[in-house]
């Protein structure tokens, strides 16, 4: 469907997305797919080019998948814009931040666009896991922020998670939800709590599967085809683990002890040693699995 074939709410046309790592690239990429004009944003131009590379890549394979034509990759490219200010941003309908998961940082940026963006702008965080309402404080436009939490990859990926807050006014809850729509995506309404639906669920599954190997009860490679082949899941929770990023999820999960301060979402020892020891899962080759070669193999602690 097209971006301007959304339901009653007013369209937006007009994208801004501040950081271009694997989720803003995604989202970026969506977005110019969907026929919006897309500006992306990062602090320097050592970032751009590779989050540049990054959609390019992307949109190569789904040409290659016969998902694209090459015409609608030359499209869709033709509507994306990169820069390193914020200058490029003051005409947005929306701006998307996917920057770290760092509440400090967060809320900087959202102050510094507060005062370079147009007053009717909408300001969305994909953050995947904090409060909502802590970042629309740090702006003079919490009417106009919702959370728009997107699931990697994003091209692939259709659900969103569209968060709204005491304060979001129904206008921009409705825009941000036809957005979602109108990007193909399968929006849900979420309450601002911390890890929204998803993660509110998934992130104790995944902390429990980590206990259990710490506790001796399986190896990894048995608790994922038990997962797997018992539960019908697509793959086991430590699989899921590394390909989330064992040092995400061990963040996520403190952010949601300090929310919730019950013990399933307490990170165990085992995930904190390894964050420690550099194993992140499948992006940096070591982490429940070693995936430097053809086929993952298991490494028991």
């Amino acid at each position: 469907m097209s971006i301007n074939e959304g339901g009653g709410a007013r369209a937006i046309t007009r994208l801004g997305v501040v950081g271009c790592g694997m989720m803003g690239s995604g989202i970026a990429e969506v977005g110019a797919r969907s026929g919006l004009d897309v500006v992306v944003r990062e602090p320097t131009d050592e970032l751009l080019a590779a989050g540049r590379s990054r959609i390019q890549k992307s949109l190569s394979r789904a040409v290659e998948k016969e998902k694209l034509t090459a015409s609608e990759l030359d499209a869709a490219w033709a509507r994306l814009r990169f820069a390193t200010g914020f200058d490029e941003l003051t005409d947005r309908d929306l701006v998307i931040e996917a920057i770290v998961e760092d509440p400090e940082a967060k809320k900087e940026l959202f102050a510094a666009l507060d005062g370079s963006c147009r007053p009717e702008t909408i300001f969305a965080s994909n953050t995947s896991s904090l409060p909502i309402t802590d970042m629309a404080a740090a702006t003079s436009r919490a009417d106009r922020f919702v959370g728009l939490h997107f699931f990697n990859p994003v091209p692939v990926m259709k659900l969103v998670e569209v968060v709204r807050t005491v304060a979001t006014s129904d206008e921009t809850f409705e825009r941000a939800f036809a957005f979602a729509g109108a990007l193909g995506k399968v929006p849900i309404a979420a309450k601002d709590r911390s890890g929204f639906v998803v993660n509110l669920l998934l992130v104790p599954y995944l902390l429990d599967a980590v206990r259990q190997l710490e506790r001796g009860a399986a190896s990894v490679r048995d608790i994922d085809v038990a997962m797997t082949l018992g539960c019908g899941h697509p793959m086991g929770p430590l699989t899921l683990c590394d390909f989330v990023g064992i040092d995400t999820l061990y963040r996520i999960g403190e952010i949601m002890y300090e929310e919730y301060r019950e013990e399933r979402y307490a990170p165990p020892p085992l995930l904190r040693r390894l964050v420690a020891m550099g194993r992140f899962g499948k992006k940096s080759g070591l982490g429940f699995y070693d995936w430097r070669g053809l086929e993952p193999v298991p490494l028991e602690p």
